[in-house]
């Protein structure tokens, strides 16, 4: 068996693992990271666009803001409607800050780009992972890769590899406590070469269903329409998605709606997930691993930049000698901040969409919730600073 060493095993090539590693490797520290799928795959998943103010800031730590700087699109706000009702949640004004509209696509690529000029070994399509001695002074991550047995042994292991990765699962099941809530109905998005139909996103809830406006850049649209978790995406031609959407966006909006081909077309399961705790002996659950957010509070990417931010400090002053209170308190601190933006998508996801079977006392809570929106300034607030980021 070939045995390699490191400082911290980085289980999870996303961008969680490689901001991780990044910022690790600006302090001086070692890492190595193993990724189960090509890196060509990694790159082709289309997810989140929306990044807190936070999750900017710490790119810029991280040294890789450059082109995103350059091409991202700084949102001082967002819109939310209730059929031709249009709400403006001005987060600038209320909050001091803006979001960022950048694709985490892009953000992965740049991350990839930093971690080559800087040397770090970066294993892809690696498959039967196990880790190991995680109550020892030293733990192991034993893995295959390119048809050889491997071992990694090294000092901590960050769990970035998912909701399906091995890392949670390594924790015993009599150890963890699982939270979960399942949401009867998904996301449909597509993205298209066209201009986005307003200049900053649309949140549409109407009698039709939800519906989201969002974008990636002056020509490059991401648009969403509440489906039922029966429903495929051969079921959805794209003149059936700019049916839909149309007549679920404000006839204002959808007035200027310019509609193209289809590049690329998905439905997603909606999910509220948190596994307890964030640590066992020397592992470190990090992003998708340890928790799920429904996409209506744009946190999914944003909660991995958050733990990011917490292990990434704790893990420097463990290897630097200044003791392990950092380490020790990782789990709380972070689930503390996950819990919040938890509650907050939650809410969001309530707020905005139409369930199975509902009365016409749901519809009726929906409207006021706008209307309180609209008419109190408070509420306004509220929502801003959730969605522009709880400070880490």
């Amino acid at each position: 068996m070939t045995t390699l060493t490191t400082q911290v095993a980085i289980i999870g090539g996303g961008p969680s693992g490689l901001l991780l590693s990044q910022l690790l490797n600006r302090a001086g520290i070692e890492t190595v990271i193993l990724e189960r799928s090509t890196r060509a795959h990694v790159l082709s998943r289309i997810r989140a666009g929306i990044l807190e103010w936070g999750t900017v800031e710490l790119l810029q730590v991280a040294g890789v803001d450059a082109r995103m700087q350059r091409e991202g699109i700084p949102h001082d706000g967002c819109y939310m409607t209730d059929d031709e009702r249009m709400v403006h949640i001005d987060f600038l004004e209320l909050t001091g800050k803006r979001v960022m509209v950048y694709g985490q696509t892009e953000v992965t690529a740049d991350l990839y780009a930093a971690q080559d000029a800087m040397g770090t070994t970066v294993l892809h399509e690696v498959s039967d992972v196990e880790i190991l001695d995680l109550d020892q002074p030293r733990s192991a991550v034993e893995f295959t890769h390119e048809g050889t047995r491997k071992r990694l042994e090294c000092l901590y292991v960050a769990g970035c590899d998912g909701f399906h990765g091995v890392s949670r699962k390594t924790i015993p099941e009599h150890k963890r406590q699982e939270f979960e809530r399942v949401y009867p109905f998904g996301w449909l998005g597509i993205l298209s070469e066209t201009p986005p139909v307003n200049d900053e996103l649309i949140y549409s809830n109407s009698r039709h269903g939800f519906a989201l406006a969002s974008m990636r850049n002056s020509n490059l649209v991401r648009y969403y329409v509440q489906v039922s978790l029966t429903d495929k995406v051969e079921d959805w031609s794209d003149q059936r998605f700019w049916d839909e959407f149309s007549r679920r966006i404000p006839s204002d909006a959808a007035g200027r709606l310019i509609t193209g081909p289809s590049i690329e077309k998905s439905i997603a399961p909606l999910r509220s997930f948190v596994s307890e705790p964030l640590r066992w002996g020397n592992l470190f659950l990090v992003g998708d691993a340890a928790h799920i957010v429904p996409p209506t509070g744009a946190k999914g990417l944003n909660l991995a930049a958050s733990d990011v931010y917490y292990l990434h400090e704790a893990l420097i002053e463990a290897l630097s000698g200044r003791g392990t209170a950092g380490i020790d308190a990782y789990s709380e601190k972070a689930l503390s901040r996950i819990w919040k933006a938890m509650r907050f998508s939650w809410q969001m996801t309530l707020m905005l969409h139409r369930f199975d079977d509902e009365d016409a006392f749901a519809a009726q809570m929906r409207r006021a919730t706008l209307d309180h929106l609209a008419h109190s300034e408070t509420a306004r607030r509220d929502l801003a600073e959730n969605y522009i980021g709880l400070p880490f």
